[in-house]
């Protein structure tokens, strides 16, 4: 998963520069909520239809209140691992002969949990039969395959005009989007309806594959991915935050599509969902077709959240990774979750800090000291909906070395525990941000993940704009208040990437 180095409410943080801008923006977001409409399915689907008439064009986003938290042992990776399942069809799309194929893929299992209860003696397995069950699973595989019309998902789509499919899973959800002409808004409520109320988890085994290769490329075989999974699971010793969202190798080589539809079973229901469709669409036809297509997914109860809490922590940890890179130090500090109070203050520091060239770490340890090549400083990571970190990360220069980088850092945070920001860096932030909400929406897509996040976050996409009353509210005794509560030494993960020597064995 890729860090993001600016969370939503940030790029929304601060329009009010001044009386008459502030003013400014308030017509123009009770404009914008006009344009809204909002309607919940009776099976507690959620829906907001944002009317932007500019173009023949719908952007729809999906977002499933579902990522790699919900795992346990034995399934990490396997949010992951259903998105990539939601592209390969339904009981109608993407297959040839639905009972026949049903018939087969249970083949396929059975013949798995054959080969994997062979390989599970380890040195007792016997290697005949070992390559006697592998053949039998390969042709069970092939067998299943005859069935199979590959992409006809995607092939539908793009048939349609559609452009941008593409999903992606993070630590809190997972998000599916994609852009139809207006004409075609049908062929959505149908497709995303059918994939989350008969989803066929076929290819399972092959896909599964995929993701293990994936796994080497993102991880095993990158140094920084590396780190940030060593990282995470020495900074979280109980709360599934220091899972990998990826998978362990194990778990990727041993879950079973069973193992797949019961993980859709307990989080995919529809009050798991939040749908925004943006663009030229008329609301009370998109209520109808809701109420017709994804009215037919069942209402059952969601699941409860993460009973699990990280507990307090009272020691500095660190860890080491020696491998063929340049050197890079990461820094963690425990925050609370994003929806918290101080929510806007770590905002505003993320910013001070970070954001731009003209931001402390950069102007200051890249363009000043020269000690770094880049450096950065963001809340809310891996996830904002449970309690996080508040990340850094610095990649030194050459002749630099990370105990110095190290050092630098902590110049600059614990700057903001002894002396004020000035009113004039505060402004800053509200400048940069500015210019941030007005590109998030100009795109009908970045409109549907704004909303959406907002959403399930904290409960009203009004919020989005709410919030920036209370980004205004931060002030310089704010930023030292949080930051000597937060930046503190036993509060603490720091690791290293360190350059190996030839030779070593890494």
């Amino acid at each position: 998963m890729k860090p993001d180095s600016r969370t939503i409410r940030l790029a929304c943080a601060a329009l009010a520069l001044s009386a008459a801008p502030w003013l400014a923006a308030q017509d123009s977001f009770a404009e914008f909520e006009k344009k809204v409409t909002e309607f919940t399915l009776d099976n507690g689907m959620k829906f907001l239809i944002v009317e932007r008439h500019n173009a023949p064009v719908v952007s729809f986003y999906t977002y499933a209140d579902v990522g790699s938290v919900q795992e346990v042992k034995g399934i990490t990776g396997m949010a992951h691992m259903f998105e990539h399942m939601a592209f390969k069809g339904t009981r109608k799309v993407g297959t040839k002969n639905w009972p026949e194929e049903k018939s087969a893929l249970d083949h396929v299992d059975k013949a798995f949990l054959a080969l994997r209860a062979e390989r599970d003696k380890g040195d007792k397995a016997s290697k005949e039969k070992l390559a006697e069950l592998n053949k039998a699973f390969e042709a069970a595989q092939e067998g299943a395959g005859r069935f199979v019309v590959p992409n006809e998902l995607g092939k539908l789509i793009d048939s349609a005009g559609g452009r941008g499919l593409n999903a992606s899973t993070a630590s809190d959800k997972t998000d599916y989007f994609y852009s139809l002409p207006s004409n075609a808004v049908e062929l959505w409520f149908y497709l995303e309806s059918e994939r989350f109320l008969n989803p066929v988890l076929r290819e399972f085994y092959k896909e599964a594959g995929v993701v293990r290769e994936e796994r080497r490329m993102r991880t095993d075989s990158n140094p920084i991915g590396k780190m940030i999974e060593e990282f995470l699971a020495v900074a979280y010793k109980a709360h599934p935050y220091g899972e990998p969202g990826i998978g362990h190798m194990s778990d990727l080589m041993n879950f079973t599509r069973p193992d797949a539809e019961a993980f859709f079973n307990q989080h995919y229901m529809a009050s798991s969902l939040t749908c925004v469709l943006a663009g030229d669409i008329d609301p009370k036809r998109a209520r109808a077709l809701a109420e017709a297509y994804f009215g037919r997914l069942p209402k059952r109860p969601r699941p409860e959240p993460v009973r699990t809490a990280e507990p307090k922590q009272d020691v500095e940890k660190r860890v080491l990774l020696k491998a063929q890179s340049q050197p890079w130090v990461l820094i963690g500090y425990h925050k609370p979750a994003a929806t918290h109070p101080d929510g806007p203050v770590y905002d505003a520091i993320g910013s001070l800090l970070s954001d731009g060239r003209s931001s402390r770490l950069y102007r200051r340890l890249v363009t000043e000291k020269k000690i770094v090549a880049g450096a950065g400083g963001f809340p809310d990571f891996p996830g904002e909906k449970y309690p996080g970190l508040f990340f850094f990360y610095a990649a030194a220069n050459p002749g630099k070395t990370n105990a110095e980088v190290e050092t630098a850092m902590y110049g600059e945070i614990d700057d903001l525990k002894t002396n004020l920001v000035s009113q004039e860096e505060l402004d800053g932030v509200k400048r940069r941000a500015r210019s941030s909400i007005i590109n998030s929406l100009s795109s009908n897509t970045s409109i549907g993940m704004q909303l959406a996040k907002f959403q399930v976050l904290t409960g009203d996409w009004r919020n989005v704009f709410k919030y920036l009353d209370e980004i205004n509210k931060v002030t310089p005794e704010d930023v030292r208040r949080v930051a000597r509560a937060t930046f503190v030494e036993t509060n603490r993960t720091v690791g290293y990437i360190e350059m190996a020597k030839p030779g070593a064995g890494n």
